[in-house]
């Protein structure tokens, strides 16, 4: 009788050292992402100057600014301005190109099903107070796929835009979330 009390006894303490284990693994380190604070703690105040637009397509410098400014805003931790001047930290974007490609095509029209729309753009977050470059991507870029409108194969981006309006307001949507995530999560 004595070999089930030992099996029993060995089974309570490994139970045990399991419990222990995941206790102590509880605080291992991870946390989540986007919780760090890379951004000097002094900088409390950024300004959002519109982007400088060096490509064709109307008004994609307004909207993407925009769009930068409120997902900076959504993340509730800084006030943020339209100026440059009387701030903690500038964030200066330049929209370098824009290009709408044929993405995949049907095989039996040749007309396009898919197409990608890509935009590039130069972005910089300096910090006034210390006049040094906090975060920089002089070629930011980002692709998007969207369906042909009407199975037509447009490659002109303002043709783009004005065919399908959503699209430019969810390109610089995306563009905007990846440039804040990109500053605030050190990445």
């Amino acid at each position: 009788m004595n070999p089930p009390r030992n099996n029993i006894r060995r089974g309570i303490r490994l139970a045990a050292v399991c419990a222990f284990s995941v206790v102590l693994n509880a605080g291992c380190g991870y946390s989540l992402a986007g919780r760090g604070a890379f951004l000097p703690s002094y900088i409390k105040t950024i300004g959002v100057p519109n982007f400088t637009n060096r490509t064709t397509v109307f008004n994609l410098e307004s909207q993407l600014t925009q769009k930068v400014r409120s997902e900076f805003i959504g993340r509730g931790k800084y006030q943020i301005v339209p100026e440059a001047t009387g701030v903690d930290a500038v964030l200066i974007g330049e929209i370098l190109t824009s290009r709408v490609d044929t993405g995949s095509i049907n095989p039996l029209t040749q007309l396009a099903l898919t197409q990608s729309v890509t935009v590039v753009a130069k972005v910089e977050l300096r910090d006034v107070r210390q006049n040094t470059v906090i975060w920089q991507n002089a070629s930011l870029s980002l692709r998007e796929d969207y369906p042909a409108r009407s199975g037509t194969s447009v490659t002109d981006p303002n043709a783009f835009f004005a065919q399908d309006t959503n699209a430019l307001d969810r390109l610089t949507a995306d563009f905007a979330h990846t440039i804040v995530t990109s500053i605030l999560e050190a990445f």
